[in-house]
């Protein structure tokens, strides 16, 4: 239904070149430079959760969204929409984690707005921010994927839903489950610097990432993927049986699907291995020339199944 309201009202009344494409970031030119630019808002519930919170995620959201479009995120905008009664202390523990996830990934918050509503006309404290970033690598799009390209992920998946469940919830785990909320940047660079060959990448969000590579598959690419290469913890399988939830469904906030070449896949792989958010990565996958359109995984148990879009909603108010 979100995709439908996206083609059907917003796309249709603001439509151009830019908006068209439907990436992560708008991909701009500037008197002479090539700049990503992208917004998000962030109302998840609740504002605090194991691994972070609602300031931490909107400077990695916004990050991320940046780093998988080929840029370097220099600057993000903040604007705050607060309920009235909201504790002082909450607020800045929120911008303080705000302020260190930006020093840590290497960006600025320049700029901003504060508005205050009445109780209960918002439920304690929503965010938006925005992001530019300098387009210093090729224009990536799905029209780059090539057959034979693999298809990795930079860790475990479904952590960051589920931990919003148990703190929701007041889920007690022998284990704790912590968000995977992280920012991307870096890692990413890592592979650049590298010298791997990255045809398509997107953080793996709402709709995880079953969503993501049906949307790839749409531009009738063919995809393969093996039940058995993708890093789900059993603590998440065991929740998802009881839930009723499928673990490609889950969001995420610290995870990446990147699409590389054949050539390039081993290399990839390695230098994700060295650093902190990619040690659990794995190739999930492969392009296929094969069932164009469809993205066909193979089970456990030995048979073939055809993975489709989230519809409907898991669990609201994830991010």
């Amino acid at each position: 239904m979100t995709g439908d309201l996206i083609r059907d009202l917003f796309l249709k009344e603001f439509n151009n070149p830019y908006l068209s494409l439907l990436g992560d970031s708008a991909l701009v030119a500037l008197e002479g430079s090539s700049l990503a630019f992208t917004t998000d808002s962030f109302v998840v519930d609740p504002i605090f959760f194991p691994g972070g919170d609602i300031g931490k995620l909107s400077v990695c959201g916004t990050v991320n969204d940046l780093s998988v479009s080929g840029a370097r995120p220099l600057y993000l905008s903040a604007g705050f929409i607060l309920e009235e009664g909201l504790p002082i202390s909450d607020l800045e523990r929120i911008v303080h984690s705000m302020a260190q996830e930006a020093k840590n990934a290497g960006i600025q918050i320049v700029t901003g707005d504060t508005k205050v509503v009445k109780h209960g006309q918002c439920d304690k404290i929503f965010i938006n921010t925005a992001g530019i970033g300098i387009l210093e690598r090729k224009n990536m799009s799905d029209n780059s994927i090539r057959e034979g390209d693999a298809i990795l992920v930079n860790g475990y998946l479904g952590d960051h839903e589920i931990a919003i469940l148990s703190a929701r919830e007041n889920l007690q785990f022998e284990s704790p489950i912590y968000s995977d909320v992280a920012s991307l940047n870096h890692m990413i660079d890592m592979l650049y610097i590298a010298g791997v060959e990255i045809r398509y990448m997107r953080d793996i969000t709402r709709g995880g990432i079953a969503t993501i590579l049906t949307e790839i598959a749409a531009e009738k690419t063919g995809i393969m993927i093996d039940e058995q290469t993708i890093p789900i913890r059993e603590q998440i399988m065991g929740i998802c049986e009881i839930y009723g939830f499928n673990p490609l469904y889950l969001a995420n906030e610290g995870k990446a699907v990147m699409i590389v070449s054949a050539e390039t896949e081993d290399l990839a792989l390695e230098v994700l291995h060295r650093h902190e958010l990619g040690r659990d990565a794995q190739c999930i996958g492969k392009i296929s020339a094969k069932n164009p359109g469809k993205v066909l995984m193979k089970s456990t148990i030995g048979g073939t199944r055809i993975i489709d879009k989230l519809a409907g909603e898991q669990l609201p108010r994830i991010c």
